[in-house]
């Protein structure tokens, strides 16, 4: 049986830390689908179709020794929906600080509700990714600040493209 993990987040824009998590879960299925969520609260920078090809660029850049096949789906539903439609076992998550156990925590308990076929898998953050977030990305190259340690280049082109 083909062991699936979903990775999903709003991805605006991937950052060093997603990619990290992405290459990581890789080791842990056999096939990773990187979820790229509508989420209209965090008034994405980038379109749903432009975070979905930028993770797709990314992701085909991945170091992928065992040939993982890596899937990248926009979705707008419920989590555990899209992660039931997409044949997910697992969904894997990414915890940078206490801050993000205690949302995940809750998240989590509430996914278990709704189908407890499918567990939560968290990895913690390397430690050189642990204060990224796409926000204070997003914040820091809008200043002119340099963001190279935090995205790949590309990344960064796209993000000074959009504060022009």
């Amino acid at each position: 049986m083909q062991r699936v993990g979903l990775y999903p987040g709003t991805f605006d824009p991937i950052t060093a830390g997603h990619l990290d998590i992405i290459g990581r879960g890789l080791k842990l299925v056999d096939k990773l689908i990187v979820g790229v969520a509508v989420n209209e609260a965090k008034k994405p920078l980038f379109s749903l179709d432009e975070r979905t090809a930028i993770v797709e660029e990314e992701t085909a850049k991945l170091h992928n020794p065992r040939g993982v096949e890596i899937e990248v789906r926009p979705f707008d539903n419920l989590l555990m929906h899209f992660a039931e439609a997409c044949g997910a076992h697992v969904i894997i998550r990414g915890l940078r600080a206490v801050s993000d156990f205690e949302y995940e925590f809750q998240m989590t308990a509430m996914n278990e509700q709704l189908n407890r076929e499918i567990e939560t898998v968290f990895l913690m953050a390397d430690v050189q990714h642990q204060a990224v977030a796409s926000r204070l990305v997003k914040e820091i190259a809008k200043f002119g600040g340099d963001i190279s340690s935090f995205v790949t280049p590309s990344v960064r082109a796209k993000l000074l493209e959009k504060y022009k």
